[in-house]
């Protein structure tokens, strides 16, 4: 079963991500759609560590159906479509990282989901800023990032090896009073 209601927006849901969720996750992550625009590389259910023990706030993206309760709720009126990330919450600024499964994209769950997690983090975390990467390739990301009101700070040229090509970060930043002045 899905995890616990964390906060919800107009249209999505942010779950507790548990244990139960871990197949969703590796099969997720094993997506071509979604593991080549990341850079991310492939893990079994096993390698798959989703304790909050390591300073990460992890958050499961939900399309809740109506009788969807705030607790524990029936594997039928939850349908997960992705996961968000707030990684380093307790050393430094925080970075957001976030997918979606291939099926909803371009409908904007992606950005009430990001919205939702920053709301999150500067509401529970001291904190002045949020960053955010996403690979100079990756378009609907790095629009996702400027839609929210990210500023590109950097790049990181030839960070990583991905689908055949060295591939640039960019780097993204977000004020705690740039989004509290939207």
């Amino acid at each position: 079963m899905p995890g616990a209601r964390i906060t919800s927006g107009d249209r999505v849901t942010l779950r507790s991500v548990e244990a139960e969720d871990v197949p969703f996750l590796q099969r997720a992550s094993a997506n071509d759609e979604i593991r080549y625009p990341l850079g991310s590389y492939l893990r079994n259910q096993e390698a798959m560590d989703v304790s909050a023990e390591d300073g990460t706030d992890r958050f499961l993206v939900c399309l809740d159906g109506e009788d969807a309760g705030p607790g524990q709720v029936d594997e039928d009126e939850v349908r997960r479509i992705g996961a968000v990330n707030a990684e380093e919450m307790h050393y430094r600024r925080p970075e957001l990282g976030y997918w979606l499964i291939p099926e909803v994209h371009g409908q904007g769950y992606g950005k009430e989901a990001v919205g939702l997690v920053i709301d999150y983090v500067f509401r529970s975390y001291d904190k002045p800023a949020i960053g955010a990467g996403a690979f100079d390739h990756n378009d609907a990301s790095r629009g996702l990032l400027e839609s929210l009101g990210f500023t590109e700070e950097g790049r990181r040229r030839k960070f990583m090896f991905v689908d055949g090509e060295h591939r640039d970060m960019v780097q993204y930043g977000l004020l705690r009073e740039e989004w509290e002045a939207d």
